[in-house]
């Protein structure tokens, strides 16, 4: 667990939460304990260890158990052995479950933890009202007879909207797949960051763009600057705040699966497993809301027109109310919530104005004051917004590994099967780094389901990003037989298709209307519904808008159509602005463009398109080629990096040794110090490194790689002259692929340094 300075922590404190403590009976202490057991297990998992030792110290648990804990992690997991001792410790009596509070209140002082932060601040802050909320949140308001047979009829109706969860068109079925919520959803990571960073936001929004969220570092900042919440705690006691947040802003990339979480939300809501506070919950989306004014009565009149007749009734009580609204970033005005500005605000449920502003007057509780609102958004439109009107900003942060293995399996259904794929998946670490995308894990299952297939020969498995998209394409045609038509026709309607998804790109566009889908010579078409989706409207406007089944999709079309549709003045043009782009834009654009330049990555397409153009893979290797390895490690020392590594994603999705060694160059000198190095830049490297006859240096201090880096790595190092793996938290297994390394028949390593790890020596190693 993280360190961190903070004020000392003397006994005098100890002891004064623990006469807190005492204000509590036993059955309040139970109960409280059991409100944060999931927290509780949360932060111990983090640091057993020291835990143990804090409560051995404080004789609330013998040696002899503490040691029976120490073998139930060593045999299991930190998890599971968390989970063991505070069901043990709670179980016994007050005194052992007033003992545990006490050691991780001491604790406190050495751990820089939030989770541990949020729970000791609001029992000593909040204690005894959490007690009458969480008593609120199980049974409910008591309301009049009338108004309760309006809420029951509400709750089915909101029930009935939101309990099966809706998957994209899995190729060749004629309509989405609908699967119970309750037993298709797979929890989701929702962290709440310590101070809101519109640089952070921005920075997560670029990683997950490319795919390249950092699990290691995710969980390492989650354990010292992250709280972790799940959606049931969204509006409990912020303990940055201070207070139970009214408004809470929940943002996460495309497809990282917002919506989803909202949809479980409000169905745990209207069947009465959680925030039964709430006496009624009004659910918008803003993709839906674009009209150009209206009133909130008007609003949810149209929405929930059973409400008519008690509406004015049940907004007597804003405090018993809870709006969400889902999808900012799909508003087509911005969201002002500046001090400046308060006379445009709304203080009746009846003033008309545009959408936003009855938002925002919510938001700044002039509308309503004392109501709860929810809203959903990509970053990117968080960067404008004045969000210190938000009691809490939390982030999705989507799949960790076994929310991955999860989805899997409920994806494949057969067990051997799912286990097979992930396995694959998991192995290959380009494809498993997606994988923390619900999306991303929908095309990536969709994708594999022809290579696993239990009957007839299944195909070869992908390899690399640019070959998945490949594979989804092709299964996407192949599953759509009766609905495609004659080959030119198709190659036309995907160009059309292909031009559409450059120009979004380059505009920024993800939702498109009718009059752009001419302006591009496109009709919608039934074999399309496997790229891109009707949006009909429910707000009585007959309009419907079209998008990309994911941003990534449109990308893969707008590289494809270079290759389909070849046209040099275009393509210079694309290729300028993708150069001139500082915001990342083009880099997985990039990367499907290298990938389709090999010539056994796109034959699968060429089956159904026709002949793709040699001469747009000849002018993507002419510019990769002119790429210098060395000229980015001059710049800006950790840009010129970041740069480097995105260059070699590029090679290793070519698949092409030759390029490769040209633009690496003969002795190469590779630096990627103090730039965190994912598994999945491992896998990368390696590739790079299998291509090369030599290189002359490696420098991978403070790349935070680990042991599954280094294996990674390790079949190639034996080309390396010079290799330094200093600070990067190898332990003892580490040991055995360094051998594997040195004993290698064709071993060139003269220089070794690998201090500053775990390893079971001190100081540097130089051979």
């Amino acid at each position: 667990m993280a360190s961190t300075q903070r004020p000392a922590m003397n006994e005098d404190d100890v002891e004064a939460f623990c006469r807190h403590l005492d204000n509590f009976t036993p059955g309040e202490l139970r109960r409280l304990s059991e409100h944060f057991r999931p927290d509780l297990v949360y932060v111990i998992e983090n640091d057993i260890l020291t835990v143990l030792w804090e409560l051995t110290s404080r004789r609330v648990v013998t040696a002899q158990q503490a040691q029976g804990y120490k073998d139930w992690e060593k045999n299991h997991d930190s998890t599971s052995a968390a989970e063991k001792l505070v069901g043990d410790i709670l179980d016994v009596d007050k005194a052992a479950g007033l003992g545990l509070w006490k050691c991780l209140f001491a604790l406190q002082s050495r751990w820089a933890h939030p989770n541990l932060d949020g729970m000791l601040d609001e029992i000593i802050h909040n204690g005894h009202n959490l007690l009458q909320e969480n008593l609120l949140n199980e049974s409910g308001h008591a309301l009049d007879p009338e108004l309760q047979a309006y809420q029951v009829e509400h709750k089915a109706k909101l029930r009935d909207l939101t309990q099966m969860l809706k998957e994209n068109k899995t190729p060749g079925q004629s309509k989405e797949q609908e699967f119970p919520i309750s037993s298709r959803y797979v929890e989701l990571k929702v962290v709440s960051d310590r101070h809101f960073k519109k640089q952070m936001h921005q920075e997560h929004e670029a990683l997950a763009a490319a795919g390249e969220l950092n699990e290691y570092r995710l969980q390492r900042r989650m354990k010292s600057e992250l709280e972790r919440i799940t959606p049931d705690r969204l509006f409990r006691w912020c303990f940055r705040t201070h207070r139970v947040p009214l408004s809470v802003m929940v943002s996460g990339v495309a497809g990282v699966g917002k919506t989803t979480l909202v949809q479980k939300f409000i169905f745990d809501w209207a069947t009465g497993k959680h925030y039964q506070k709430f006496a009624f919950v009004f659910f918008f989306k803003f993709r839906e809301l674009n009209q150009e004014t209206m009133s909130l009565e008007s609003l949810i009149r149209q929405t929930h027109p059973h409400l008519r007749d008690k509406l004015r009734r049940i907004l007597e009580d804003p405090e018993k109310l809870l709006f969400i609204f889902d999808g900012l970033d799909e508003s087509k005005t911005d969201l002002k919530l500046s001090r400046g500005g308060s006379n445009e605000l709304c203080i009746n449920p009846g003033d008309v104005k545009p959408v936003t502003v009855v938002v925002a007057s919510l938001l700044k509780q002039t509308l309503l004051k004392g109501c709860s609102v929810l809203l959903t958004s990509r970053p990117s439109k968080l960067t404008n917004l004045e969000t210190g009107v938000f009691h809490r900003v939390a982030s999705i942060v989507g799949f960790l590994s076994k929310e991955r293995k999860r989805y899997f399996s409920k994806f494949f259904g057969d067990e051997r099967v799912s286990r097979e794929a992930f396995a694959y998946v998991r192995d290959s670490q380009v494809l498993y780094t997606l994988c923390y995308n619900p999306s991303y894990c929908w095309i990536t299952c969709t994708a594999l389901k022809p290579c696993f297939a239990k009957a007839g020969k299944p195909q070869p498995a992908p390899r690399t990003v640019t070959q998945l998209f490949v594979s989804y394409i092709t299964h996407v045609l192949a599953n759509h037989m009766q609905e495609r038509p004659e080959p030119q026709r198709m190659r036309d309607t995907l160009i059309s298709v292909g031009w559409l998804a450059e120009w979004g790109i380059a505009d920024r566009t993800l939702i498109f209307h009718h009059h752009q889908l001419q302006v591009h010579n496109m009709t919608f078409a039934p074999f399309l519904s496997g790229f891109l989706v009707e949006n009909p409207q429910t707000d009585g406007c007959s309009q419907v808008t079209y998008s990309f089944l994911h941003l990534t999709i449109q990308e893969f079309f707008a590289a494809l159509v270079h290759y389909v549709d070849y046209k040099e003045d275009k393509f210079r043009e694309t290729m300028a602005k993708a150069r001139s782009c500082k915001e990342g834009d083009y880099e997985i654009f990039s990367r499907f463009l290298a990938g389709l330049s090999h010539p056994a990555t796109r034959a699968p397409l060429e089956k159904y398109v026709g002949k793709l153009s040699a001469e747009a893979a000849h002018k993507v290797i002419e510019l990769l080629t002119e790429m210098n390895c060395g000229e980015l490690q001059n710049r800006d020392i950790l840009e010129g990096k970041r740069k480097l590594m995105n260059v070699l994603n590029l090679l290793f999705e070519s698949r092409n040794k030759q390029l490769v060694c040209e633009v690496v160059g003969k002795d190469a000198q590779l630096d990627f110090s103090d730039l965190y190095l994912l598994p999945v830049d491992c896998t990368v490297l390696a590739y790079v490194l299998s291509c090369c006859e030599q290189i002359e240096r490696l420098t991978l201090d403070s790349c935070f790689i680990q042991n599954e880096g280094l294996e990674r790595l390790g079949r190639e190092l034996h080309k390396v002259r010079e290799l330094s793996l200093t600070d990067n938290d190898l332990k003892d297994k580490a040991v055995k692929n360094i051998c594997s390394v040195l004993t290698h028949p064709k071993c060139r390593l003269e220089d070794l340094r690998s201090f500053m790890n775990m390893l079971n020596r001190t100081g540097p190693s130089v051979i």
